[in-house]
């Protein structure tokens, strides 16, 4: 059975909170640093260690708020890159066993072999696949910069399947069978 889905595209807006939600998920464990920052420093500050710590506070706050900024504009400037263009393009999907087909008309589209496919996970209301970025880094001759955005990243490109875009119950039911035989949904996960 071939799943032929509506056209769709992905919002820039859905796409940077995907993203975000992402990348908080995988990193949450760093803001334990700011955290035992702070309890260090009300500490010190309570015994009399240190005085006059405001400043303390007010650094430790600030670049935790400049660190997660720095990963929302990350995210933001994916949307505006020419060479992203092609995560926000609509798309029909063409899914089966052997691959998912993202038709951008008749003639134009590109094709996506399940392993690529790192992950997925299912929403409320929708599919989310992320896409191996493995082959893109693998030997990347970059600093550690940014080889560090990078590896921050490797969640940024995913494939966005609402609900709504498939034409009948069926196809879902479908869906779900194909992810669980691939290994990517759990099988009592509905």
């Amino acid at each position: 059975m071939i799943i032929k889905t509506k056209k769709y595209g992905l919002d820039q807006k859905t796409y940077i909170s995907l993203a975000m939600r992402s990348w908080v998920k995988q990193n949450w464990y760093w803001g334990l640093i700011p955290l035992v920052l702070l309890i260090a420093t009300i500490t010190l500050d309570v015994t009399g260690v240190l005085t006059s710590t405001w400043w303390i506070y007010v650094l430790i706050v600030l670049l935790t708020v400049l660190y997660v900024l720095f990963w929302a504009v990350q995210f933001t400037g994916i949307t505006q890159m020419e060479q992203t263009k092609s995560l926000f393009q609509k798309y029909v999907y063409e899914i089966d066993s052997r691959q998912i087909l993202l038709k951008l008309n008749a003639r134009e589209g590109g094709i996506l072999k399940w392993d690529q496919i790192r992950s997925v996970t299912k929403d409320k209301d929708a599919y989310v696949m992320v896409v191996s970025n493995e082959q893109a880094t693998n030997g990347m001759k970059a600093n550690w910069l940014a080889k560090i955005v990078a590896k921050g990243m490797k969640d940024a490109q995913f494939l966005y399947l609402p609900y709504s875009i498939f034409t009948t119950e069926n196809e879902l039911k479908f869906m779900d069978t194909l992810l669980k035989r691939k290994g990517f949904l759990a099988e009592g996960k509905e």
